[in-house]
């Protein structure tokens, strides 16, 4: 063997005992970046790795969840390297059932859900809290306006709400216990919203509903339904329930959040940008990023009905300190049991996706 052979040898022989010892021969090992690949590409990179993600939605075109479709429509879900499917759905509690199946990654409903769920020995959690109050009201048929003044007069009645055992369903039951009577005192309606809400109340199938925005505009505009109890501010609120009342939220399943913070940070990165960016335009710059088919055919009512919505909106999606709190109280009064079931409100939220979001600005 030549001079020259015995070299190349030798130095082959070096390089693969280099590999073998460093591991780079591992196929678990990842290859360093090229020098000619900048940072910029290599997160990129990462970030396509990313799973699919479906979170289904309790009314997409509902104002109190336009932060959902307005992240999509800002581009904020594809600058995270996520795929998103927005499933749009009428009630939170079939949204609900379809994440504890598994059919589904997150849900954009109120955070009650949360509460109600551990009493029934499933762990949810809200991974972003969007809104303080809940951004509904209780409509009262303007045929049955002179009969129904107050809480105490919903004894008897029939009151439209998305569905059995959705968060309108909690406050119903709510309302009609503060007044004095039973959750066995009225009869709830399944309805949905919008035009299947109307057509029940026009239709004398229901005497009140309990509704958001846009639907609250439309009731009202066309004469069928009145204002009773405003939940749609914060004062409004704390007269009706006492206090806040954290609704519109991204909750996943607790095992989800853990087998997948990167998922989760990149969600609470995206929707932390759509809150300061809600917070920092107008209803009008707002109004023009949402679809078409939300103005309900007419663009001035519900650039009327989101001016009157937006204060609920959070600036940094973070939990209120004493909302979760409030929550309880307000469940446990139409569900006695829950007082004794041992709820533990730490594991039904957490802010640490959110302040990494917030730090990062």
């Amino acid at each position: 063997m030549g001079k020259n052979q015995k070299i190349i040898v030798g130095m082959s022989s070096i390089a693969l005992l280099a590999m073998l010892t460093t591991g780079c021969g591992s196929s678990q090992q990842a290859a360093a970046p090229s020098k000619d690949v900048k940072p910029a590409e290599t997160a990129q990179a990462s970030k396509a790795a990313l799973p699919k993600v479906t979170i289904m939605v309790g009314g997409l075109e509902k104002v109190i969840y336009l932060p959902y479709k307005l992240t999509e429509n800002l581009g904020y879900f594809k600058n995270e390297g996520l795929t998103v499917e927005l499933i749009n759905e009428a009630a939170g509690q079939s949204a609900e059932e379809s994440l504890i199946a598994g059919e589904i990654q997150g849900v954009g409903g109120f955070y009650d859900h949360t509460i109600d769920m551990q009493s029934k020995g499933k762990a949810l959690e809200s991974v972003v809290q969007m809104a303080a109050i809940p951004g509904e009201r209780l409509m009262v048929s303007n045929k049955l306006k002179d009969q129904i003044k107050g809480l105490p007069d919903l004894k008897g009645h029939t009151i439209g709400v998305t569905g059995l055992g959705s968060s309108t369903n909690f406050l119903a039951n709510y309302l009609v216990t503060k007044g004095g009577n039973t959750s066995k005192d009225y009869t709830p309606i399944p309805v949905g919203a919008g035009q299947t809400l109307i057509a029940a109340m026009q239709q004398g199938k229901i005497d009140l509903a309990v509704t958001t925005e846009p639907t609250v505009s439309l009731l009202v505009s066309k004469n069928i339904a009145s204002v009773l109890v405003d939940m749609n501010t914060v004062e409004g609120t704390k007269q009706a329930l006492g206090g806040n009342y954290p609704s519109t939220s991204l909750y996943m399943m607790s095992s989800y959040v853990k087998d997948h913070p990167e998922v989760v940070q990149h969600l609470a990165n995206a929707f932390v940008k759509t809150l300061k960016w809600i917070n920092t335009h107008t209803p009008e710059e707002i109004t023009d990023k949402l679809p078409k088919e939300y103005y309900a055919g007419d663009k001035d009512m519900y650039l009327t009905a989101l001016k009157s919505t937006l204060p609920m909106f959070s600036a940094d999606g973070k939990m209120p300190a004493d909302a979760p709190q409030k929550v309880l109280e307000v469940l446990s009064a139409i569900n006695p049991k829950l007082k004794d079931a041992g709820i533990k409100l730490d594991q039904t939220y957490t802010t640490q996706f959110v302040d990494k979001a917030l730090q990062a600005k």
